[in-house]
C-alpha cells in the first residue's frame, strides 16, 4: 500500500497520531502536497462520507475522522501554494430563523472543511439579516440555508429575496437542504441547488463552483 493509500486508511478509521505521521513521511519522501491533500487526507474523507450516507458509519465515526483529516492539514496546509489552499472557497452556512437543529448542518460544515473549503457557520436560528450581513463581511462563493421543519422552511425563500433586494443575490450561489426540503421547493424560491446530505451537499458546493469559473 502506498503513502497517500496509507493515509486515506487511517483518515477512514480515524487515527489521527497515524494521519499526522504519515503525512510528515510522506513530505520527506518528496510526495507532493497537493497529492497529500486530494490523494490521501480529501480520498480518505470521501470515503468515509460514503460509508455516513450508507448507515455504516454514524456521527461520532464521522467526527473521528475528521479529526484525524484535521491532524494532516495542519501539517500541510502551511506547504500549499495560496492558489491551491484554500481555493476551494468560501461558505457561509447556518440554521434558518426559528429552527434550532443543527445536526445536519454541522455535518455539511465537517465535510466541507474536510474538503479544503473555509466555513463560516452562523449557527442556528439565523435570521435573513444575519445571512445578509455574513455575505457582506464574508464575500463567500456559496451561502448554504438548512431548516428541519417544514415551518421555518419560509425562512430560506425570505432570506433569497433579501439578497436579491440588495443586489447581493448575484454574487452568491444559494443551497438548501434538511428533511422536509425538496428539489421542487428549491426551484419555487430560486435557490442554485438542493443536497439531501452532507456528502452531496460538498458535491453540490463542487460543482457549482466549476460552473461558475
Amino acid at each position: 500500500m502506498g503513502k497517500l493509500s496509507q493515509i486515506a486508511a487511517a483518515v477512514i478509521e480515524g487515527k489521527a497520531a497515524q494521519v499526522k505521521s504519515l503525512t510528515e513521511e510522506a513530505i520527506s519522501e518528496g510526495v507532493s502536497p497537493v497529492d497529500i491533500l486530494f490523494q490521501g487526507l480529501v480520498a480518505g474523507m470521501t470515503k468515509v462520507s460514503e460509508r455516513f450516507s450508507n448507515e455504516e458509519f454514524y456521527i461520532p465515526d464521522v467526527l473521528t475522522s475528521s479529526r484525524a483529516v484535521h491532524a494532516g492539514m495542519r501539517v500541510v496546509k502551511p506547504l500549499l501554494l495560496d492558489k491551491v489552499y484554500p481555493a476551494a472557497g468560501k461558505v457561509v452556512i447556518g440554521t434558518v430563523a426559528g429552527d434550532l437543529h443543527d445536526i445536519g448542518k454541522n455535518m455539511v460544515t465537517i465535510f466541507l472543511r474536510a474538503n479544503g473549503y473555509e466555513v463560516i457557520d452562523l449557527g442556528i436560528d439565523v435570521h435573513p439579516q444575519d445571512f445578509l450581513e455574513a455575505v457582506s463581511q464574508h464575500q463567500p462563493k456559496i451561502v448554504g440555508m438548512s431548516a428541519l421543519l417544514t415551518t421555518t422552511m419560509p425562512m430560506m425563500a425570505s432570506t433569497i429575496k433579501l439578497l436579491e433586494e440588495t443586489n447581493l443575490r448575484e454574487k452568491v450561489k444559494v443551497i438548501i437542504g434538511g428533511a422536509p426540503v425538496t428539489s421542487e421547493y428549491c426551484k419555487a424560491i430560486n435557490a442554485d441547488g438542493y443536497a439531501p446530505d452532507a456528502r452531496r451537499a460538498v458535491e453540490l458546493v463542487n460543482k457549482l463552483l466549476r460552473e461558475s469559473v
